[in-house]
């Protein structure tokens, strides 16, 4: 059981057939991708990188821009898919790490997930600390996926979004993360709220 990945290449081919969606702009699996690419680089300092390769791949999953409990879904369909593959703690630490993926919050209940808790979320958002014109394509894609939201709505909602980032004492919670994206993300967050608060 301990042996075969956790997911394998049929799991991978229905995950991938979610993230195919056509109403996924950005939560697609180019998203995904980079992520697990991230998970790649930094692969050293996880303390069970197939356990964060596996949050990688559902923390997306179920994605409705409607809906508030995404996350909450997503990890129970990691849970549903994942059971009898792995052992049940480590499954909560996989769905530990998909929900912290809802708030951006570490599990801090959970002190065994802490470490790679803050690498998947530093992943998920390095976006943010991306050139501009990659940032730029990001917010793009984001809006098309909440393409229902009136426009006022929608600058008054992203604009809470983004002070909320700017607001923490950090972006970013490993030094890694922080050394490598966090000045560009401030810089790009800053410049994106700057123009929503213009168009206002």
């Amino acid at each position: 059981m301990e042996n075969e990945p956790l997911i394998d290449e049929t799991l991978k081919s229905e995950l991938e057939a979610l993230y195919q969606a056509a109403d996924r702009h950005y939560h697609g699996l180019a998203h995904i991708k980079a992520m697990l690419a991230l998970a790649t680089e930094y692969r050293q300092l996880l303390d069970d990188p197939e356990a964060v390769e596996a949050a990688i791949w559902f923390h997306d999953a179920i994605y409705d821009s409607r809906a508030k409990d995404n996350e909450a879904k997503s990890a129970q369909l990691a849970e549903k898919k994942l059971a009898g593959r792995v052992d049940p703690r480590r499954l909560a630490r996989i769905a530990a790490m998909i929900n912290a993926t809802a708030t951006h919050q570490l599990p801090l209940r959970d002190e065994e997930t802490l470490n790679d808790a803050a690498l998947l979320l530093d992943m998920d958002l390095a976006i943010l600390g991306a050139e501009p014109a990659v940032f730029d394509a990001y917010e793009k894609a984001v809006r098309l996926e909440y393409g229902w939201v009136e426009e006022p709505m929608w600058r008054a909602g992203r604009a809470d979004v983004l002070k909320s980032f700017l607001a923490r004492a950090h972006i970013f919670y490993t030094t890694k993360f922080r050394d490598r994206f966090e000045a560009q993300a401030r810089e790009n967050l800053g410049r994106s709220l700057q123009g929503l608060q213009d168009q206002s």
